[in-house]
């Protein structure tokens, strides 16, 4: 039998669509059905690499960790990563497959890959029981409803059920959702079954009345009111970004400063969220020099575009404050493009970068990168050098870069690959880093002796608690999440729909 399909349609970007998906995944997972999550085509700063090395949306990786299944590219068969000039790095099925501008996507690609697309749907059909479909964005948006594969026409595809997703949070939740109706087709409305309303802080009757006009005047039953989670899962949205500010503490409050730059072109942003839960740490990210103060750790995270956002540091006086920063005694940590801009020079001899300009690194680091068109996609183990921190720390990640860097055979790698490469640098006083492994911070016990260093180096006591693993971590709001979707939304109608029943788990 083939899958039933639900879909989960926002909107607007960034009102809860990927998380709910995620919840679904474990509800229906710990019903004992076999659930698989679907993106046709994802936008995202933050990527996942599967097992056999292909790169997908991150939200889907986390989804299928969520229905306990290992992520393969169907769940998500096309990827769009932001370059610059409205130009993306189009990966489909897991592999690079060209740059292209937006318009050149819209008007030559979008209708080639819809049998590719339909074939991922049909595999997916035939090896699971529900499928928990992901739109992207608005299915309303007018100027590009033609050539939309992400919405309506995947619901289309696979007989989906669609739930519509509004943010009560930003206001105006009524008007987005009669608003987003009134621009369906007659058969577009006709697929949309139930409303969530979602990120809801404050009384919940007093919106009754709201809800009551709400499922009159369209005719759609509102399943349920999602409380506002601060839920600890990757995010890969840009706009998802501005949700640390609510996590950003109050400088007094926090003895420990973490300080990541917020480059113009940011991916993998996510590396940074472990910090977030650790005690007396502050985080904040950093977009011009005035805000950039004294801070205990600064990292330069992963970019889309290495030269392009070292020429903007430049430009913004970073380079000189960051040098003057590690002689106060600031450690200095670079990941992926970070890593790259710590080195003396970074090559582009065949314009992978799309300026094929050549560039001097910060020079903190004796090492020099060249870019080249293959992509490294791979999932990484290995070893921290003995000498830094307490050493010999296993760790674990992922790597996701264009070109290749070469140590001076003076510097110490950071780590001993389990393959047997070496992979990163450190200085020769311990106070720069760098790696091309995202994730680093996700190895929760290096995060912590790296904190409790700066502690000791500070005259503060060490954080001595219990460290949860990262898989810990996850699995608890994973399941947090699942435990508030059924608490608040109707489940029982989402079930019939399918026609399918609440198994016990």
């Amino acid at each position: 039998m083939k899958a039933r399909s639900i879909m989960i349609q926002g909107t607007a970007s960034d009102v809860g669509k990927s998380l709910i998906c995620t919840a679904l995944c474990r509800v229906f997972a710990n019903k004992g059905y076999r659930v698989v999550p679907f993106k046709s085509q994802n936008m995202a700063l933050n990527s996942y690499v599967t097992l056999d090395g292909a790169e997908i949306g991150r939200s889907q990786g986390v989804q299928a960790e969520a229905a306990r299944i290992v992520a393969t590219t169907d769940m998500n068969p096309i990827l769009l990563k932001p370059k610059q000039n409205m130009v993306s790095e189009v990966i489909v099925h897991g592999k690079h497959f060209l740059d292209m501008n937006a318009m050149d996507y819209r008007n030559q690609f979008v209708q080639e890959a819809m049998p590719l697309i339909r074939k991922s749907v049909e595999k997916l059909q035939q090896e699971y029981d529900i499928i928990v479909l992901e739109g992207a964005g608005s299915p309303a948006e007018i100027n590009l409803k033609d050539r939309d594969i992400a919405n309506m026409r995947m619901a289309q595809l696979a007989n989906a059920a669609v739930i519509l997703v509004a943010d009560i949070d930003r206001g105006g939740v009524f008007a987005s959702i009669i608003g987003t109706l009134a621009l369906l087709d007659d058969d577009e409305r006709d697929r949309v079954k139930g409303i969530i309303i979602n990120k809801f802080r404050g009384i919940r009757e007093l919106l009754d009345d709201g809800i009551e006009w709400l499922q009159q005047e369209t005719g759609i039953p509102v399943l349920g009111v999602l409380p506002y989670l601060d839920v600890s899962i990757e995010a890969e949205d840009s706009l998802a970004l501005s949700s640390l500010r609510f996590k950003k503490p109050e400088k007094d409050e926090f003895p420990i400063d973490v300080a990541v730059l917020r480059f113009p072109h940011i991916s993998n942003f996510t590396d940074v969220d472990p910090f977030f839960d650790e005690p007396g740490v502050g985080v904040r990210l950093v977009g011009n020099i005035h805000e950039l103060g004294r801070p205990d750790l600064l990292i330069l995270p992963g970019t889309k575009n290495t030269i392009e956002d070292l020429k903007w540091m430049k430009g913004a006086g970073f380079d000189g404050a960051i040098k003057e920063l590690r002689k106060h005694g600031t450690i200095i940590a670079g990941i992926c493009g970070g890593f790259q801009m710590l080195g003396t020079n970074l090559f582009d001899p065949d314009a992978v970068e799309g300026c094929g300009e050549d560039a001097e690194g910060l020079s903190l680091l004796s090492l020099e990168t060249i870019f080249q068109a293959e992509k490294n996609t791979v999932q990484m183990e290995g070893v921290l050098a003995p000498g830094f921190l307490k050493g010999e720390m296993k760790l674990s990640g992922y790597e996701i870069h264009l070109g290749q860097t070469a140590l001076d055979p003076q510097v110490q790698p950071f780590l001993l690959l389990k393959d047997g490469r070496r992979d990163g640098a450190i200085s020769a006083d311990q106070k720069v880093f760098g790696t091309y492994l995202h994730g680093i911070f996700h190895n929760r016990h290096f995060t912590r002796e790296l904190v409790n260093q700066i502690r000791r180096s500070k005259g503060l006591d060490e954080v001595m608690e219990n460290i949860q693993s990262d898989s810990e971590h996850r699995e608890e709001a994973y399941n947090l999440l699942a435990f508030h979707l059924e608490e608040c939304i109707d489940m029982d109608t989402i079930y019939q729909w399918l026609e399918l029943e609440a198994m016990d788990g």
